[in-house]
């Protein structure tokens, strides 16, 4: 059964892609727009050209990468973190501060130190829903949602009073200076520095979950948290903490990244949901770190296309966000679905492997 897993979460990967076209087109016909037409301006508003793969996908990409990790360390540790959305503002919140406060400083010590002072945010804004769990056994799944919330408003609260930029004119900071922003990849496209950080954060946590005593531990607590508390090896309120505070760190970061590759300043609305979103990452993915990558760049492609949408084919960016909903019910049904069809199958064979030994 070990080995038909990954087979297994491939079949569930495509069917639901497959089963989300087929919901994206019926809805679209039924609400007078052609499916043909939007899939033509979303390919060529996503991967028309170089420039608008480079400078609007994988930008877009990049804080659905990192938030799609910060999902997939939790929950395949066995937590239910739905607060990446907080834990971006907090990590955007600092980053902004800290990069306002650095002045000149030099690169090389200025994103560094940007980058640091989100992770913790990031972090220390999942501390609180962890220590409500470990020590007053409050659900995460309420308190990181409402956790989100608090963000949202203490941004909207930042950037109209202490941090409001110097006219007190729009509800934004100023500009961070260009020390602390990141370099290009490609010089005249948008693509920065942070999604080569995206990409080896991936591949670090792929090989720290699969290749360390701590990696294998927290994998331990995901599949059976009673199975881990009943072997008395493992300390589980510590695994517990470390999970949550590397989850905070990658969406922390994430909105770091933003901020000093893309924004370059704090406003309302920073995120259009990629918190939310990182969810449905996650799970297409199948909580795979290297297929995140991947599944990231294709919710990219999503929204960078959702503007040749609106303008070609007349249709509202609000479906955007019914795709990315209808991909993360068609999941979850195409996840029961072959788990029903393929359960008896695989329990017969077990019986019978176990008769025969």
């Amino acid at each position: 059964m070990k080995d038909s897993s990954p087979w297994l979460a491939l079949l569930v990967s495509l069917m639901a892609v497959l089963l989300t076209a087929f919901l994206t087109a019926t809805a679209l016909m039924l609400g007078g727009f052609s499916p043909v037409v939007a899939l033509q301006a979303l390919i060529e508003g996503s991967m028309g050209s170089i420039d608008n793969f480079l400078g609007v996908t994988l930008v877009r990409a990049v804080p659905l990468i990192l938030t799609g990790l910060a999902v997939a360390v939790a929950f395949k540790s066995g937590v239910w973190n739905i607060g990446a959305e907080g834990q971006f503002y907090a990590g955007a919140i600092a980053a902004v501060w800290v990069g306002l406060s650095l002045g000149d400083y030099p690169s090389f010590f200025s994103i560094p130190a940007v980058f640091l002072a989100a992770a913790l945010a990031g972090s220390f804004w999942a501390f609180i829903p962890a220590l409500m769990r470990i020590r007053l056994g409050v659900g995460e799944v309420v308190t990181t949602i409402l956790m989100n919330f608090v963000a949202i408003h203490l941004v909207s609260y930042l950037v109209r009073w202490p941090l409001q930029e110097e006219r007190g004119v729009f509800p934004n900071t100023d500009l961070i200076v260009e020390s602390v922003r990141l370099p290009k990849i490609i010089v005249g496209t948008g693509l920065h520095l942070g999604f080569l950080v995206a990409v080896m954060l991936t591949l670090g946590l792929a090989g720290f979950f699969n290749h360390t005593v701590l990696g294998f531990n927290l994998r331990s607590l995901g599949g059976s948290q009673e199975a881990t508390r009943v072997s008395g090896r493992l300390n589980i309120s510590s695994l517990l903490v470390v999970t949550f505070l590397l989850s905070g760190c990658l969406a922390g970061l994430a909105g770091g990244i933003e901020i000093t590759g893309r924004t370059f300043a704090l406003y309302e609305g920073l995120s259009p949901g990629w918190g939310y979103t990182a969810i449905a990452v996650a799970l297409l993915a199948n909580l795979n770190f290297k297929a995140v990558l991947l599944t990231g760049i294709f919710f990219g492609a999503l929204e960078g296309g959702s503007g040749a949408m609106q303008r070609e084919a007349g249709i509202p960016a609000a479906w955007v966000s019914g795709i990315e909903a209808l991909v993360l019910l068609s999941v979850l049904a195409s996840d029961r679905l072959f788990r029903r069809l393929l359960g008896s199958k695989w329990q017969l064979k077990l019986r019978e492997s176990g008769s025969d030994g």
